[in-house]
């Protein structure tokens, strides 16, 4: 069975759909917040021009999905898989961010859950790769269960570090 990049996933609070090109200026809006970024490798992604880049290798990458408030219907932010990979059983999560009003666990613990619940169905282990001065990640990851696994380079060569999930370590913590 091959790994669905863009489903539709809903929760109790979120909403995650495909991301689509008409998505730009409501989702810059959100990460128009400096304080977003600033313990990200890129920091600067809070600027159009440098989130304009990363919007168009969210649409490039095929597995870019926006958050919803199912509440209030209002798009909040995003993530994505990313470099499935069927010999090692594996998928990444990342590029994830939320506005800043929705910091604090519920939102994010919910996006991650819907989005480890989908993988698991077609791989073993989820990972996340998270700049190492990007503490903010690091601990919403553990939150959830994920270990610390190694490091390696990123996707625009800097060093992240790497936490794991594994399926039969996480369905009781998470409810997948």
């Amino acid at each position: 069975m091959q790994f669905q990049y863009q489903p539709t996933l809903e929760g109790n609070l979120l909403r995650l759909r495909p991301l689509l090109a008409e998505d730009f200026d409501v989702l810059y809006s959100v990460a128009s917040d400096p304080l977003i970024w600033e313990q990200h490798p890129v920091s600067e992604r809070y600027r159009e021009d440098v989130f304009r880049e990363f919007f168009r290798e969210a649409m490039e990458s095929g597995g870019a999905l926006v958050a919803i408030d199912v509440a209030s219907g209002k798009m909040i932010g995003s993530s994505r898989y990313y470099e499935y990979n069927q010999e090692k059983s594996e998928v990444e999560i990342g590029w994830t961010f939320l506005a800043r009003s929705y910091w604090g666990g519920a939102y994010n613990r919910e996006m991650k859950r819907l989005m480890v619940e989908h993988a698991f169905q077609f791989v073993e282990s989820v990972i996340f790769l998270i700049g190492p001065q990007n503490f903010r990640s690091q601990k919403a990851v553990e939150k959830i269960g994920a270990v610390l696994d190694g490091r390696r380079d990123g996707v625009y060569g800097q060093e992240h570090l790497v936490y794991r999930l594994h399926r039969d370590l996480t369905e009781q913590l998470l409810g997948v």
